[in-house]
């Protein structure tokens, strides 16, 4: 067994098949499947199950993915001592973020860019639930979210930013309060709740954190639109169809919207880097230097 072999049945593991993996690898696939054969055959088991329309671990291929990606992990870290020792810094780092943060990560990545050329970043857009279980895999370095107190238990965490959300609405809807096109107003989460509502699908981080503050301020409401893109969210406020929650750094994006800000009890929003306790690689350690 060697680490191009668990490198190989990760890819398969997390792309969903051979095909994809063979893309990520930048091999044919006939390699890819040649090599888990192969593993499959010294370790006396199957870990795929394999059908025509996809691909999924077997219980031995769940007990032996995790194992493969700490062992590749360690792999990775003892190539970076020797790096850093000759004073050069090479490796990945993956990054996993939300819809409407990414774009603040330009700095901290141009800057680790010109620092260390020989590191690759990659990006992993996802929901917040999933962010918090790749962390957890390992198959994410570190992460820029928003977790609550709960979801940020077993990870060491450093707040970036903190802001109120506000409501975000056409410029031709008039609110109690509101100021003219393009200016802010206050308005009552009561208010919001009897509006069409344009909300985001369970598991974003924005609609985790606008469910608590309507739950704590008792009031009920029903979205009328459930979107997973923020631009999308956008469009339909801006055609009037709705009105959306959204924090005020995203919605300054928009300046042709119309913000209210709330009177009170108004969700927050905090943005913290996150990664897994224990010390960090060098590679994801110079770009948390970058970050805070």
């Amino acid at each position: 067994m060697d680490l191009r072999q668990m490198e190989v049945v990760v890819a398969v593991a997390e792309e969903g098949g051979f095909t994809a993996a063979a893309q990520r690898l930048h091999v044919v696939q006939s390699a890819v499947s040649s090599t888990v054969r192969a593993l499959e055959r010294e370790l006396g088991t199957t870990l795929f199950d394999r059908t025509t329309h996809r691909v999924s671990l077997t219980p031995a291929g769940e007990a032996f993915v995790p194992a493969a990606r700490a062992t590749l992990r360690a792999a990775e870290q003892a190539r970076s001592a020797v790096d850093v020792v000759q004073g050069r810094l090479r490796g990945r780092v993956t990054v996993g973020t939300m819809q409407g943060v990414w774009a603040d990560l330009h700095l901290p990545l141009a800057a680790l860019r010109a620092e260390h050329p020989e590191v690759s970043v990659r990006l992993r857009q996802a929901a917040v639930t999933d962010i918090r279980q790749a962390l957890r895999e390992g198959t994410v370095d570190l992460a820029v979210v928003a977790l609550d107190r709960q979801q940020q238990r077993g990870l060491f965490t450093r707040l970036l930013s903190h802001e109120e959300m506000v409501l975000v609405s056409a410029p031709e809807r008039a609110l109690g309060g509101s100021g003219g096109s393009g200016g802010e107003g206050t308005v009552t989460l009561a208010e919001a709740a009897r509006l069409p509502l344009v909300d985001f699908t369970p598991g974003w981080a924005i609609r985790l954190s606008v469910d608590r503050a309507f739950r704590a301020a008792a009031v009920e409401r029903e979205p009328t639109f459930e979107v997973n893109d923020i631009v999308a969210a956008s469009e339909l406020v801006r055609h009037d169809l709705g009105v959306c929650v959204l924090p005020g750094s995203i919605a300054n994006r928009f300046p042709d919207l119309r913000t209210h800000r709330f009177d009170r009890h108004a969700p927050s929003w905090k943005v913290m880097v996150v990664r897994p306790r224990g010390e960090a690689p060098p590679a994801v350690a110079a770009l948390l230097r970058h970050m805070t």
